[in-house]
């Protein structure tokens, strides 16, 4: 370890003289793989980590190479063989998971394992700054399991194109595949980095990966999914996409919140439920001065809450115009013949008409209504949580998407879009601004522990902007869905049936 320290000692006094205190990119860098090197020559040298990722690199190929013959004779003898071209891209994608998979001890052991082997404190005493630390230590767990997987896939996929079953895959889909499993393992990696940096045993580590193999299993089951119909494979991109963007994420978030200090001090993790049970109820109460009012409330509450949402708000915003002129493309390129529906505007009206009768006499679809918004709202900010606010904003913005399509269809029909347009504008001018709000304060909730203020933790700042997340919720999102589910079923049939009959 003092050789490490030397090493990097040297060059950081040196440059001190010469460049600002500031750190250039390519000095962290160049001090980061100082760490990555020294990480990957101890991983080479432990024959427990090399032999199961050898058995997994070199043995697993060949057994799959044995099986996809079993399966290809197994469809030819059946008249099945056209179905190969669609089924033989599944297994280079499950052979390139599984070594990334079982490495992944590699990147949860690169904080906490060595604090348990107590070789810790002389690595976080070298004049490393906590980003060329951290990103050393990512560096290092990165490498082993993308060159097994590379390895194993290139034995599998030889094996194919050189063997009986003459594979001869489009460069684009081997492409495709490669850049797949990639991605796949450097989100596993990252994840399993920042899990490392904030536990205090492998244990747990351990136990909190779990989070990590389960939704990545999920994500290659879709991905098989979308893999066997050749005509839908260029959703793969956008998957790719979306797991670089949480990849970026997940490195920045670990940089953000990794502390040398924190990481030596803490030996032991609590669960303190009367502490995050106090920091929630203070965040949405609000000052406690002055004794509590609902005007006090709304004005030091939920309205600095909202004001805080400005830039998430933005986003959302942008996100739901992008929808909804992605719908209205998609309605140019897969036209649907809507004509026969000009001539009847009788039956139309009858079920305007019927509509509007039941919302009169039934006030239960003023509840069916309101529950449904607020049922896709709370999904949208549950799983935004998961996914730093991504799937938040997909959900969100889909509706408007389908508002885009249905319109550009209408239009291209011949038909007056007056009518479509009056069934969503009563409603919508209270529901659209609910659900911006809704979507802003999920993405803030989901996104906020990539970049908590400098001032607090992760888990206060995630605590805080729960709180401002319940705030809007209950103050502003519920009240007026409501208004705008009583609109829905009161206001909006009365509007359209008066535009068609005139």
């Amino acid at each position: 370890m003092s050789s490490l320290a030397e090493r990097i000692e040297q060059p950081a006094r040196t440059q001190a003289l010469a460049r600002p205190a500031r750190a250039t990119v390519a000095r962290t860098l160049r001090n980061a793989l100082i760490v990555t090197r020294r990480e990957v020559r101890d991983s080479l040298r432990d024959w427990r980590i090399m032999v199961p990722i050898f058995i997994l690199t070199l043995i697993f190929p060949l057994l799959a190479n044995t099986l996809t013959r079993i399966f290809t004779g197994f469809f030819e003898d059946n008249g099945a063989q056209d179905l190969l071209p669609a089924l033989l891209p599944l297994m280079p994608m499950v052979v390139g998971f599984f070594p990334v998979s079982i490495s992944l001890v590699i990147a949860l052991e690169t904080f906490v394992g060595e604090k348990e082997r107590r070789s810790l404190e002389p690595l976080l005493s070298t004049p490393l700054t906590n980003t060329e630390l951290y990103l050393g230590k990512t560096f290092a767990a990165m490498l082993p399991p993308l060159l097994a997987s590379y390895t194993g896939m290139a034995i599998y996929m030889g094996g194919l194109i050189l063997g009986e079953q003459q594979w001869r895959p489009a460069p684009i889909l081997v492409v495709q595949i490669v850049l797949l499993t990639t991605v796949q393992a450097l989100v596993m990696v990252t994840g399993a980095v920042v899990v490392s940096s904030q536990t205090t045993s492998t244990r747990a580590a351990n136990l909190l990966a779990s989070f990590i193999i389960i939704p990545m299993s999920m994500l290659v089951m879709l991905e098989a999914t979308i893999m066997v119909q050749p005509h839908r494979r260029y959703l793969l991109w956008f998957i790719m996409v979306g797991v670089l963007v949480t990849v970026i994420l997940l490195v920045r978030m670990g940089v953000r919140i990794f502390n040398r200090e924190e990481l030596l001090g803490r030996t032991l993790d609590q669960l303190n439920l009367r502490w995050v049970g106090r920091t929630l109820w203070q965040g949405i109460r609000g000052p406690a001065a002055g004794g509590f009012s609902l005007w006090r409330w709304y004005r030091q509450g939920v309205f600095p809450a909202v004001r805080s949402l400005k830039h998430s708000a933005g986003v959302v915003a942008i996100c739901l115009a992008v929808a909804f002129a992605g719908g209205w493309i998609a309605a140019y390129h897969w036209p649907i013949p809507l004509d026969q529906f000009e001539s009847n505007d009788a039956t139309l009206l009858d079920n305007l008409r019927t509509w509007f009768d039941l919302g009169q006499d039934n006030p239960r679809l003023v509840m069916m209504a309101l529950l449904q918004n607020a049922r896709v709202l709370l999904a949208a900010t549950i799983l935004g949580v998961f996914t730093f606010g991504v799937l938040a904003l997909v959900l969100v913005a889909v509706p408007f998407g389908i508002l885009g399509f249905v319109l550009g269809q209408v239009i291209l029909a011949g038909l007056s879009p007056l009518p479509f347009i009056l069934a969503v504008i009563p409603h919508g001018a209270l529901e659209v601004p609910a659900i911006v709000l809704a979507g802003a304060a999920a993405l803030r909730l989901g996104s906020i522990v990539t970049r908590p203020p400098a001032d607090m933790t992760a888990s206060e700042a995630w605590l805080l902007a729960a709180a401002d997340t319940i705030k809007i919720g209950v103050g502003l999102v519920l009240p007026l869905l409501t208004l705008a589910a009583i609109l829905e079923v009161s206001l909006t049939p009365r509007v359209v049936q008066f535009v068609l009959s005139l």
